[in-house]
């Protein structure tokens, strides 16, 4: 076959031409072809076999002008392709007729028919925001659990506009990368031949028509609807992230052309891949991906970049468990692992960003993380055996809801703390939906197959735990404040740059000697702000983090500022009150003289410096005279 521009066989599926309409398509057996449809009737108009002439190794191609599709346009056909007597879905897709309503089951025989992804989208000037790695705080969210609940107060609910209506609502509470679970079409009631219901995947973590929004997430036109959100997020300076979850029977050289798809077609900022044997060091050498965030376990950067490379954009990012396995063991007070928490809190791997988390879709909420000792995932049929048994939870004294006043307000203060471990960390932070405002899903840290109250966000939980979200608004507008908190390189707990203290120190019951045995569960972390601008000339606060996951009070020591600075306490999660840099705690001051401040049980405290009562007092008459 002579490769002309209308009959190269890339890219597989269709494309639309100024010639007409290529077809490509894969197949083992010669007697292949294409089953041509008019798209509003869904009447057959043809079937068209490839020719021997049509192929190139395993993949055949047709260009079939305007004259050889019955008189119809573009926007008007639709198609199937056929091997042997075997009907195939165009997997690679824009769009689809023939999809359901969520939920409803899609009978093995009824192969979904495609059809041009031909609308026209005003992008205006969109512009993708760009955000660095530390800049970030990432909200991982189901789409259609995330607005399906009634309480969500939205127009279209459980849909991609249902997350737009919530813009608003994400950006106040100091989002600024939203990462959406599967979100490509698949079938969530998985085909079996006999039309009847199955378990349903709520998910999606299953192979899907990459090439396609999911229609049954849209009111209407999925790809517009999508596009729409994109936009409206751009415009608010916030970004959009895919999961990406290849199985391993997908073609691996497919995959960078899928993401480059949707970074075009869908102007989407980044994906998150999963799956188990994934060439993510291919995938991360892509030059046309190079400006789009890309997350995965792990990025060997020696390899993608070379030794010794400076890396001044980072694109990359490790994505893993590590720091949820060893914040969740420190909040519930386990021994020996207070080490392995001060270095999680400190860790940020070369040339990449990376994203740490204490709560996922999978696995217990936060809220539910404190409320339970044992996952209850009874509703999902399977005798509670499915879901991880080790969730390094702790019911603070019952399991599930309780009346109990002083097992309800430590659950509320361990959460805070939770919050504080996650916000006051260096990298990138991320929550599953609704862990800013205490959304439980009863105790299922499974719910794979909910599509119900168990798994939608309750939006009730917003006013119910009003004090919760009003902390977490506090401590991400103080993360944003203070850029000492979130630099783009690791802290080197080194005097670098000889101003008197190292950039990162921890102190014990005497400032500067911590104390790191194993049964010690208290720190203090102290950040010094002269490694951290504010603005080009403006040096950020010292600030001190006053850890205690013991049952007892602890007392930590405090460093000395320099002269004319004092401490002043800014937060507690004792408090019982939310918090903000505009209405913190009580302003207590600590004269310089002071060396320690006492930590209560299970609570952490936040100081920062600031000039002394005296130091006041002398800028007040200065003011004055002049």
């Amino acid at each position: 076959m002579n490769s002309t521009d209308s009959q190269t066989p890339y890219p597989l599926g269709v494309t639309t031409t100024d010639s007409g309409i290529r077809f490509s398509f894969v197949s083992e057996s010669p007697d292949c072809g294409i089953l041509l449809y008019e798209r509003a009737s869904g009447r057959c108009l043809e079937k068209i076999p490839f020719q021997p002439g049509e192929r190139m190794g395993k993949v055949y191609t047709k260009l079939l002008s305007a004259k050889q599709l019955h008189g119809l346009k573009n926007t008007e056909i639709a198609w199937q392709f056929y091997r042997e007597e075997k009907i195939v879905c165009d997997e690679r897709a824009g769009a689809y007729i023939g999809t359901l309503p969520y939920g409803k089951p899609r009978c093995k025989e009824k192969v979904l028919a495609a059809f041009p992804l031909t609308e026209d989208f005003t992008w205006e000037s969109d512009k993708r925001p760009g955000l660095s790695y530390e800049d970030c705080i990432v909200y991982c969210m189901h789409v259609r659990g995330f607005t399906r609940h009634s309480s969500s107060k939205v127009g279209k609910k459980g849909t991609f506009s249902g997350i737009i209506e919530k813009i608003d609502y994400l950006k106040q509470s100091g989002f600024t990368t939203l990462e959406l679970q599967p979100a490509y079409e698949f079938d969530e009631l998985p085909d079996d031949g006999s039309c009847a219901p199955s378990r349903l995947n709520y998910w999606g973590y299953c192979k899907g028509f990459y090439y396609a929004p999911k229609a049954a997430y849209a009111s209407a036109n999925a790809a517009k609807e999508m596009k729409e959100l994109v936009k409206a997020l751009h415009q608010k300076g916030m970004e959009l992230i895919l999961q990406m979850y290849f199985p391993e029977d997908v073609n691996v050289l497919e995959i960078p052309v899928i993401l480059r798809f949707w970074v075009s077609e869908y102007h989407v900022d980044g994906f998150h891949l999963l799956g188990a044997t994934l060439p993510a060091d291919l995938i991360a050498s892509d030059p046309a991906l190079s400006d789009t965030k890309l997350w995965y376990y792990h990025f060997d950067t020696t390899h993608i970049y070379g030794k010794g490379t400076e890396v001044t954009e980072r694109n990359l990012a490790e994505c893993k468990d590590d720091f949820l396995y060893a914040a969740r063991k420190f909040l519930k007070g386990d021994e020996g692992i207070l080490s392995d928490m001060l270095s999680q809190m400190r860790f940020q791997p070369d040339c990449m960003g990376r994203i740490h988390y204490m709560t996922n879709y999978n696995g217990f909420t936060l809220y539910d993380l404190v409320s339970y000792d044992r996952k209850h995932n009874e509703d999902n049929g399977e005798e509670n055996r499915d879901g991880s048994d080790y969730n390094f939870s702790w019911n603070c004294g019952e399991e599930g809801e309780t009346r109990k006043k002083n097992i309800r307000k430590l659950r509320i203060r361990q959460i805070k703390n939770a919050m504080c471990l996650l916000l006051l960390s260096q990298s990138t932070p991320m929550v599953f939906m609704g862990d800013e405002f205490g959304n439980s899903q009863k105790g299922n840290n499974n719910p794979y197959c909910q599509d119900n109250g168990i798994a939608w966000l309750d939006w009730r939980c917003l006013e119910k735990n009003r004090e919760l979200y009003d902390f977490w608004c506090g401590l991400t507008q103080f993360r944003r404040e203070h850029p000492i908190l979130h630099g783009a390189k690791q802290l080197r707990l080194m005097d670098y740059a000889a101003c008197g203290y190292p950039d990162l120190s921890y102190h014990g019951e005497n400032a500067w000697q911590p104390a790191l045995a194993g049964f010690d569960r208290q720190i203090g972390i102290m950040y010094c702000g002269k490694y951290a601008h504010i603005d080009r000339v403006t040096e950020d606060d010292f600030l001190y983090i006053a850890i205690n996951m013991h049952w007892e009070p602890h007392e930590l020591g405090l460093p000395k500022l320099p002269k004319g600075m004092c401490w002043e306490i800014v937060l507690d999660t004792l408090e019982d009150r939310g918090t903000s840099e505009s209405n913190l705690s009580a302003g207590l001051h600590f004269e310089s003289s002071t060396s320690s401040t006492i930590v209560a049980a299970r609570s952490i405290k936040v100081l920062k410096s600031v000039p002394c009562k005296v130091e006041k007092e002398k800028e007040k008459k200065l003011r004055k005279k002049s």
